[in-house]
This record gives structure tokens, sequence and C-alpha cells, in this order.
């Protein structure tokens, strides 16, 4: 897989390096000859330009990237880099980095991000994901299609404990993609046992998440 991280600081390269290891094609860009720090991820291709010109996403060849992360400090940047990934060059997959909570709300599908990434939020949801059991916690949103990485933590009086996963009547548009327990990741069959303690994730539907909620708990 190809992919364009517009912003090489230390959140675009450690994003770079990690995507090196498991064996990617990562191109760098930024605007700052200060951030081109070839040595960090030699690995890496470079490129010191403007992310949000044209010109220098023709130079970088977007057209040919599977992924574009706008990673840069400037929520502005990132928007730009954004719609012109997706408008311009129809990359398939945009996610892009949310600096500031007050501009959440931009991150969507009309300015072409498909997953919006907002450090204080998932530093927020990680800590309520710790503290919480029988409480529905909101790890990640995906813009389109509106649908969100959510966990619940079952308390030993949940009503779906000991039910096997395929026989509870899960909400439409809700998906039990992971169990973890006891420090494993177990991929969930219809036959598992559902168990006081287990972490659940789902993708679901903003929609679902109160039914999910109350099918999962007591309150």
């Amino acid at each position: 897989m190809r992919v364009a991280i517009a912003g090489a600081g230390a959140v675009g390269r450690s994003i770079a390096a990690e995507l090196l290891e498991n064996g990617h094609e990562v191109l760098l860009i930024d605007i700052d000859p200060r951030a081109i720090k070839i040595d960090s991820v030699p690995r890496a291709e470079w490129l010191l330009a403007d992310a949000c010109e044209i010109a220098s996403l023709d130079e970088a060849g977007l057209n040919n990237c599977h992924v574009v992360v706008a990673s840069s400090g400037d929520d502005k940047v990132n928007l730009v880099v954004s719609l012109l990934a997706k408008t311009e060059y129809g990359v398939p997959r945009v996610v892009a980095r949310i600096n500031h909570p007050n501009n959440e709300w931009l991150f969507n599908e009309s300015w072409g991000v498909d997953v919006a990434v907002s450090t204080p939020r998932l530093l927020s949801a990680l800590v309520e994901e710790a503290v919480s059991v029988g409480d529905l916690v909101r790890l990640m949103t995906f813009r389109q299609g509106q649908a969100n990485l959510v966990e619940l933590t079952l308390a030993e009086d949940a009503p779906v404990v000991g039910q096997r996963a395929g026989s509870v009547p899960w909400p439409p548009d809700s998906a039990l993609v992971a169990i973890l327990r006891e420090g494993r990741v177990l991929v969930p069959t219809a036959d598992d046992p559902l168990e006081a303690g287990d972490e659940l994730l789902f993708v679901a539907n903003q929609e679902v998440e109160q039914e999910l909620a109350h099918l999962l708990s007591l309150h």
C-alpha cells in the first residue's frame, strides 16, 4: 500500500515509521525545511513542498496513493489536503488529524475526510474506557457512514453474560468485532459465550448506540 503523509512533524514521522515496519510505501511531505529529517525515517520518500498546492500533490503522485494522512499541526492545512486528495485525486481513504476539538465538526465527508482522529477525544475516551464498567464508550468516529468504534466492559450483572454471542439480538447497523478477555484478543464467533469483565468492541451506527447500551447493561 502506498501512503502519503502531509506533515512530517513528530506525529507524521511516527506514523511513517510504523507503516514502513508493516511493509508499506510511505511518502512524507512538508513545507518546512526543518521538518525534512531524512535520517529519522530513512526508508521513507521525502518531499519538500506545500501539500495544499495542486502542483505539489502532482509531484507527489497522489493519484497513485491508496491512503493520504493529513497529520500537520494546522487544522486548516489538514482540511485542504483532505479535500484535494479526495476530490482531485480520488484517493480511496483519507485520514485527518484534528488538533483543536472545536474544529471537529468540520472533519467529515464534505471535506473529503473518511476517518478523523482527535487526540484529545481519543485520550479522554481511553480514560473513560479504563474506569467505566457497564457504560458505552465511544473510542473513534468514522465520519463516512456515521459509524463509531465503541467499547463496553460487561458488568457481572449484565443481562447478556452467559449468552452466546450469536444468540444476542444485536441492533441493526452494529457488529461485534472483537472481545478482549484476560489480555487476549478474540475474534467472536456465534458460539462464544460472553463473560463478566469482557471488553466488547463494536462498530455501530450512531443511531443505535443507545439501543446497544440498553441491551448490554441494566441502566
